[in-house]
């Protein structure tokens, strides 16, 4: 345990919690991921389902941890954070903030009458990625304040929206 709290630069137990939180996260997806590769091979309510979805779900999360990994690898010395753990809770304010803005979107557009039966299939697609990309960057600066990274993501916001061409915004008057 002390090997992985000196990897990961953890002082207090605290900390601990993101790591906890994203092997969670990351068998929560590789089991989503199977049982949708289940459905779409019709395996479900086989003799094979569990096997399959077990199996699957270890290759997934294997995968997904070798491509967080090598993510961190990449992306340390490009952000700066004061501690290796810190990367895991921005990866999951990510995570979290992705698909929360196109899960609110959707809704929200079917209540303002938006649907693909009312508007050509490239009017909507538009629609539902700009719609998802405000609340995406509401989001991304509220769930990086609950996971302690306020700073890092109003940063990243701000280097965002001037990228997009609207970097007025943050202007001084």
């Amino acid at each position: 345990m002390e090997k992985f709290k000196n990897r990961w630069e953890i002082t207090k137990n605290w900390q601990l919690t993101f790591p906890i939180l994203g092997v969670v996260l990351l068998v929560l997806t590789a089991y989503y991921f199977s049982r949708r590769l289940l459905h779409f091979f019709n395996l479900n309510n086989t003799s094979f389902e569990w096997v399959f979805t077990l199996s699957v779900s270890i290759v997934f999360f294997y995968i997904f941890l070798r491509i967080s990994l090598w993510c961190f690898e990449k992306l340390k010395n490009k952000w700066i954070v004061e501690y290796r753990w810190q990367m895991i809770a921005i990866f999951i304010v990510f995570a979290i903030t992705g698909s929360t803005s196109l899960r609110v979107g959707r809704p929200i557009m079917r209540h303002l009458g938006i649907t693909q039966e009312n508007l050509q299939p490239i009017i909507y697609w538009v629609l539902y990625i700009v719609v998802g990309l405000i609340f995406y960057q509401v989001f991304l600066v509220i769930f990086g304040w609950l996971f302690g990274q306020h700073k890092f993501f109003w940063n990243f916001e701000k280097k965002m929206l001037k990228r997009m061409g609207l970097g007025f915004l943050f202007r001084k008057l």
